[in-house]
């Protein structure tokens, strides 16, 4: 018989633990390392992880409808962008990499055959940092850019964004609707 999954939803963590540490008496480990021990079965790495993660996903809640997600990845990647939704820096974090990519993922047209310089052009207009050639060996081998074996024929490989990348894409898309022609930017530079 398979198991079906149960969800539960605690509205308060303290409230949590003090009830399950009445129950479990005197073997109660303390109220702070019961916690803890809570946090880390749903997936943390401790309660101020818990904490953390919970109060960034507040934070991005207001633009975003899907809250499935760990809105502390979302803001640390968030803050890897500019004002019109641009990577300024490579992020140090695999991790907030891995969201970041999504987004330039987002930029390269579906379905259509690419060459290497087709590819560092899309990239060199999503990027402050000057190494597209970074940003495209990093797409290749994360499963979001294909290649030919000689190099050539580039393409998006269609797939399904993480939750934490559906929600960066959403904060970016609204950044890029505001960035400046870049025509205008070198009239004025």
């Amino acid at each position: 018989m398979p198991k079906v999954p149960v969800s539960v939803h605690v509205e308060d963590l303290t409230l949590f633990a003090s009830a399950l540490s009445k129950q479990l008496g005197n073997t109660s480990p303390s109220h702070l390392q019961l916690m803890n021990m809570l946090a880390r079965a749903a997936g943390f790495e401790n309660l101020q992880h818990l904490r953390a993660s919970r109060a960034a996903t507040r934070r991005v809640l207001s633009a975003v409808e899907d809250t499935d997600y760990d809105g502390r990845i979302v803001e640390r990647a968030l803050n890897q962008f500019d004002a019109a939704g641009r990577l300024r820096r490579w992020p140090a974090k695999r991790q907030t990499q891995n969201v970041a990519l999504w987004v330039l993922w987002l930029a390269f047209p579906a379905e259509k055959r690419m060459s290497e310089r087709d590819v560092n052009a899309c990239l060199a207009a999503e990027h402050l940092f000057e190494d597209p050639a970074t940003l495209r060996r990093t797409l290749i081998p994360t499963g979001l850019l294909s290649r030919k074996a000689d190099g050539t024929d580039y393409r998006r490989r269609e797939k399904e964004p993480p939750p934490e990348a559906k929600a960066l894409i959403h904060l970016i898309s609204s950044r890029r609707k505001v960035r400046p022609d870049p025509k205008e930017e070198l009239r004025h530079a």
